[in-house]
């Protein structure tokens, strides 16, 4: 049965959530932006609507969040003073403190992610470390992980391009997944993942190291400015690979674009890769390919904004490439991330998806980090 203070703590909470979220002015803001479409001619420019209808989505989403923690707050309460009279179980109590609980640290860890490309769907890419079949493998394993988390949230994953492995699994892939806060929940994923397993690929069944590297960017839309110069672009066409009619293999629908990249801050020079075999389509790949490019080059500039905010160093290290973060031990049962010392012993669950933990430990590390 919960006790008077963990009531006190829910309608706390509540009442804080009203306060960080500007509830009552969002409530003005959404019917402001509503009348906004209801403006003759508002569909001719269709781009430029589409971005009008997320700003009043997103507006009402907080909105929505917090009149279901008010609702279950008020439930709760009015559900202790039934108990008093005992119109109700313990059970029930129980049941609605839970639901109240996590509704409003669901609205807590959204409300973490204030920067504005923490709203983006994203791109997802993951590159098998060196081993061979056995980090080949590990490379699929997460991309199944990160397809089920995708599926658990109700968020829609397309794999943009794909590089089977040479015996089994694959050498890298690139995911979309497009949702709510997508960028803002994955973004902490950006590092080195570690497995450490007795290997199916080794004869004398020896405990085996793989590694595989995730790096996680925003996936920009029409409404961000981007510069590109397209004499720094060049464009190859190559035949798309896998199981499929009698196209596949065909029509050189797969584009690889390459962009000379020169870092504005550092002067340092770089080669970025892009290949894309989404569709058969050939222009529609070449359409995605430049998205995807955008998105890099949002990121690089989103990354420097934020290293210069972040003066301090530890922060830093928190989203920095290249890290080692997350230690996979399935001999032990053990998952555990080496930034914020959160584990768990659901190996089963975690390479089904369910990261969510984890994720929540690491905006939270972060958004402390931030804070001191």
């Amino acid at each position: 049965m919960i006790t008077a203070e963990q009531l006190k703590d829910v309608i706390d909470r509540t009442e804080a959530l009203k306060h960080y979220l500007n509830i009552d002015s969002k409530l003005i803001q959404v019917e402001e932006e509503q009348l906004r479409t209801q403006a003759p001619g508002f569909w001719d420019d269709p781009k430029k609507a589409e971005i009008q209808m997320k700003k009043v989505k997103s507006l009402q989403g907080w909105i929505d969040g917090y009149n279901e923690v008010k609702e279950l707050s008020d439930e709760l309460s009015l559900a202790m003073e039934f108990y008093r009279e005992e119109l109700v179980s313990e059970q029930e109590v129980d049941e609605i403190y839970n639901r109240a609980v996590s509704s409003i640290e669901s609205l807590e860890l959204k409300n973490m992610l204030r920067e504005e490309a923490d709203q983006m769907d994203c791109v997802l890419k993951i590159n098998s470390g060196a081993g061979g079949t056995e980090s080949q493998d590990w490379a699929q394993m997460l991309m199944r992980m990160y397809m089920r988390w995708g599926e658990n949230n109700n968020y829609k994953v397309t794999v943009a391009n794909i590089q089977d492995g040479d015996e089994a699994g694959i050498k890298q892939v690139t995911l979309e997944i497009e949702g709510p806060y997508a960028y803002g929940y994955l973004k902490g994923e950006n590092g080195v993942h570690r497995l450490v397993r007795v290997s199916p690929y080794n004869a004398q069944g020896k405990r085996m190291t793989s590694f595989a590297s995730v790096f996680v960017t925003p996936l920009i839309d029409d409404s961000i400015e981007v510069d590109i110069n397209p004499a720094l672009m060049s464009w190859d066409t190559f035949r798309s690979g896998g199981a499929g009619g009698q196209n596949v293999n065909k029509v050189e629908s797969g584009v690889r674009l390459r962009y000379q990249f020169k870092d504005p801050y550092t002067g340092v020079e770089e080669e970025i890769l892009i290949e894309n075999t989404e569709t058969r389509d050939q222009p529609k790949n070449k359409e995605r390919a430049l998205q995807h490019l955008r998105s890099i080059l949002y990121d690089k500039e989103l990354q420097h904004r934020l290293a210069e905010q972040e003066k301090i160093e530890a922060g830093k290290k928190k989203i920095e490439w290249g890290s080692q973060i997350r230690s996979y031990v399935f001999d032990d049962r053990r998952v555990k991330d080496h930034r914020t010392g959160h584990q768990t012993s659901n190996v089963t669950g975690v390479m089904d998806g369910y990261i969510d933990e984890f994720i929540k430990s690491y905006l939270m590390s972060f958004a402390r980090s931030r804070e001191q």
